[in-house]
């Protein structure tokens, strides 16, 4: 029998290689969203919008590219083809961000896993704030290293 700690680690490495698809230059990030059965649900990857270009000067140029983007997480929670309600999140490098909490929380997401990494410092304000969130809306966070 494959224990939890084991599924944790095979849909976080799951959701390192959804990273790899990302075009964004400096920071790819890949989520799979699986059910209580350990179904996968949805996937997502960080990027622009369907239909809207890609182009070099947008991907470089961080104030633009931070507009335009869609977070992994909620690509994985649009493209789903059923409810994520009760379902697990996992999202590679880093735990959500506060915006994308208050998402997570809204979809009835109730378990986050996460690597447990260090962030860059001018994430940890959004970060902090997203844990604040799934506290008090008793969503379960968890750091797992892989």
């Amino acid at each position: 029998m494959t224990n939890q700690r084991t599924w944790d680690i095979r849909f976080l490495e799951m959701a390192q290689l959804i990273s790899s698809w990302s075009k964004d230059p400096s920071t790819r990030v890949g989520a799979v969203i699986v059910d209580q059965n350990h179904r996968i649900v949805s996937l997502g990857y960080n990027g622009f919008p369907y239909k809207v270009k890609d182009f070099p000067y947008r991907l470089e140029n961080r104030e633009v590219k931070l507009q335009m983007t869609v977070h992994a997480e909620l690509n994985a929670i649009l493209f789903a083809n059923k409810s994520v309600e009760d379902c697990t999140l996992y999202i590679w490098p880093m735990q959500p961000c506060a915006k994308c909490a208050s998402i997570v929380i809204q979809a009835g997401i109730t378990r986050v896993v996460s690597p447990n990494a260090s962030c860059r410092p001018e994430w940890k304000k959004s970060f902090d704030i997203a844990n604040e969130m799934f506290e008090e809306a008793n969503v379960e966070i968890s750091y797992e290293t892989i």
